[in-house]
């Protein structure tokens, strides 16, 4: 029989919220069609759609990133303010289509207000200059008589947005990036924008472009922009077709905030970094169908993909110290939670689990100790597009646990991926110091097969299972289904 055992004392420490965090990006149907279409009777006043705010209020995203993404290396932000009629109408060449600027800085900060989540803006730099971002802080935090701060006021926002997180950039190590650079020299002008940027606003936090945690590019950037920034960032996505490549490759994520955490920690004490500098994986997701322009990364997910999700947010609550942003890429249609099209919407497998954990999740992370049947993955059996692998890192517990509780101690959260194929495992949980459980409730996420994927036509073929629990004492034992996430809400006595 497996067992977990949770003592109350054993804090890894703070989970913060801002890990569920969002991001939407001019790239398909994401926004145009997504959360803003023109025209349409599910449409509002501002012409954000409706079901799609309701659908996503429930995620409680504490921040959304905009506005990419590849798209933002050949973005210029002043294209899109101003009457709409007027706004020009630009090729956009990171996907490969044309952008027509009816969504721009003021309908992102409109619609981040609607949702009630935060603004993260993320800079040019590819394509643009360090005036632009200067001034792109200034429209939307200035507080002067000045040029772009009166520039604001005339598109008739009187109060500065006060915007707290810019990026430096997107992914400016890839080849596919307008303006790609070497680590050096994407250092050399960072340091410019951040410098003007901070001139303008000494209160924004900065994140610096990295990539997986542990290149070369990473350690020469966390080197050179150390002084100037607060987060780091790292993009890693994982998928395959294969069950338990699939399930297991979110490992990859432990390896890069171990690594990245280290590369942080060596820079900070080697030039006397005063001030935290934390991981910000502010894109992440399951990917691997639908990875062309032509197809408009229109990801439809399976139930394998939403235990990959959900071993994902396991990990950033186990790596709580690390990572205090990340963020979903994205959040309609493009590798999205939520597929819309004109007559309405459905939820994909993986909303289940970024709902559950935005909801459910308490904000201290334990330490839990698991004691489970495992997995090790051949390395010439793993199969993917990316190229990231994580047999070396095997054999894995097959259950994937993380335990949160609240401040008082009384509310804890047992998150259990069970990620064997075909068998369910029961499971002892054991609690310490004569801590007890007095009462339950389980939600679960799963179906008759991990193949299954929401549709239109079958919206609930994977949901969401509620189940009150008739558990009691110091040591309870649930059975977790073969292929599922299980959220386990225990009231203590």
């Amino acid at each position: 029989m497996a067992k977990i055992k949770i003592d109350l004392d054993r804090k890894i420490g703070n989970v913060d919220r801002r890990i569920y965090g969002g991001f939407i990006e001019h790239l398909g149907r994401c926004i145009y069609g997504g959360i803003y279409e023109e025209d349409s009777p599910l449409s509002d006043s501002n012409n954000f759609r409706k079901d799609v705010l309701e659908a996503a209020r429930p995620l409680h995203m504490p921040l959304l990133r905009w506005p990419g993404g590849n798209f933002v290396s050949g973005y210029h932000w002043v294209d899109g303010i101003g009457p709409r009629e007027d706004r020009p109408r630009r090729i956009e060449l990171a996907w490969l289509s044309e952008e027509s600027n009816r969504f721009g800085t003021d309908e992102f900060m409109h619609y981040c207000s609607v949702l009630g989540t935060e603004p993260y803006i993320c800079v040019n730099m590819g394509t643009g200059t360090m005036d632009e971002a200067q001034a792109w802080v200034e429209y939307c935090n200035g507080t002067s008589n000045t040029y772009w701060a009166n520039l604001r006021r005339k598109n008739g926002h009187e109060e500065p947005y006060r915007v707290k997180y810019w990026g430096l950039g997107n992914e400016m190590y890839g080849r596919w990036q307008i303006g790609m650079l070497s680590a050096e020299d994407y250092v050399k002008k960072a340091r410019e924008f951040a410098k003007v940027m901070k001139w303008i606003d000494p209160s924004i936090e900065l994140v610096s472009c990295g990539q997986t945690g542990w290149t070369d590019w990473d350690r020469i950037v966390l080197e050179g922009l150390a002084p100037y920034v607060n987060y780091h960032s790292i993009h890693i996505y994982t998928g395959s077709s294969d069950y338990y490549s699939n399930v297991l490759a979110p490992h990859q994520a432990e390896r890069a905030l171990r690594n990245c955490r280290a590369m942080i920690d060596l820079v900070r004490y080697n030039q006397n970094i005063s001030h935290p500098i934390h991981v910000a994986y502010d894109e992440w997701n399951v990917w691997f169908r639908e990875r062309t322009p032509e197809s408009k990364l229109e990801e439809r997910y399976s139930l394998a993909d939403s235990l990959a999700v959900a071993t994902y947010l396991n990990i950033f609550i186990r790596y709580c110290q690390t990572v205090k942003i990340a963020n979903l890429a994205q959040l309609v249609n493009v590798i999205a939670p939520i597929f819309t099209n004109k007559e309405g919407l459905f939820l994909q497998t993986i909303y289940h689990p970024l709902r559950l954990y935005a909801e459910h999740m308490q904000d201290i992370a334990l330490d839990a100790f698991v004691d489970c049947e495992t997995y090790a993955p051949q390395a010439d059996q793993e199969t993917s597009q990316w190229p990231h692998r994580v047999a070396d890192m095997g054999p894995f517990n097959l259950l994937d646990v993380a335990v949160t509780c609240d401040a008082s101690g009384k509310e804890l959260m047992v998150s259990v991926v069970n990620r064997d194929l075909e068998k369910e495992h029961t499971t002892t949980i054991q609690l310490a110091d004569n801590a007890a459980v007095a009462s339950g409730v389980a939600y679960e996420v799963n179906g008759a097969s991990p193949d299954l994927v929401n549709s239109f036509e079958q919206p609930q073929a994977v949901g969401v299972q509620e189940h009150q629990l008739n558990l009691a004492g110091q040591d309870v034992t649930y059975t977790f289904p073969a292929h599922s996430l299980t959220v386990l809400k225990l009231q203590l006595a």
